[in-house]
């Protein structure tokens, strides 16, 4: 009878260890992680105790997870509160950077606008490309990562140089009208593979916001 035999008749005869307990604490077995054999009984604890420790690490992550979430969901409504009680385009756009840089943590935010009429005297309104607007056409959902736009790191003044990750979202209603640009002289904080969820609903809490005051 060889180990294929034995491993066979084990699963075929489930009760087997049933009928015959005290083979659990006379088989010895070498120890998972190395030193004195034990008994199957203590490895099958052993295994349990892997299992949980496992277990309880998974469960922590969701827990972190969900609560990382809320608070994100926390910051997103305080966010559309403050846009809804801005009361003309200064006010919004103004709203919009003090809540992603001090609700959201964002180091450094931008914002480009190339549609309307009669637009402010303000950097946001200034120096739109065609390649610009070409990428924000093109751009269904957030793209993170290192610069994707030449001009980007100057629509940040003197920390421009110095940035290392950037998250472009695309303004829209029917078609882009502008683009929001975060960024971080972190190259870990905004990264290709990360979730784009919350990045797009920012992108558009911001659009509807800026699209009441920008006339066609």
């Amino acid at each position: 009878m060889n180990s294929e035999d034995v491993s066979r008749y084990l699963l075929e005869h489930p009760d087997f260890f049933e009928q015959h307990a005290a083979l659990l604490t006379e088989i010895f077995i070498p120890h998972p992680h190395g030193g004195r054999a034990i008994s199957l009984a203590e490895r099958q604890q052993l295994a349990m105790r892997d299992k949980n420790r496992l277990l309880e690490t998974k469960l922590r992550e969701l827990i972190q997870f969900g609560e990382e979430n809320d608070a994100i969901s926390e910051k997103m409504h305080r966010l559309s509160l403050s846009l809804l009680g801005a009361r003309d385009l200064d006010s919004a756009l103004n709203t919009a950077y003090f809540n992603l840089r001090e609700d959201f943590d964002v180091p450094h935010v931008a914002i480009r606008i190339w549609a309307g009429a009669d637009l402010p005297a303000r950097p946001e309104f200034m120096g739109a490309t065609i390649e610009m607007c070409a990428f924000a056409d093109e751009l269904v959902t957030p793209k993170c990562g290192p610069q994707l736009i030449e001009e980007a790191p100057s629509w940040f003044g003197e920390a421009g140089p110095n940035l290392r990750s950037f998250a472009y979202v695309a303004m829209r209603s029917e078609q882009s009208f502008g683009l929001l640009a975060l960024a971080s002289e972190d190259p870990e904080r905004f990264y290709p593979e990360m979730g784009t969820l919350y990045l797009k609903r920012l992108g558009e809490l911001v659009s509807a916001a800026l699209l009441r005051y920008l006339k066609g």
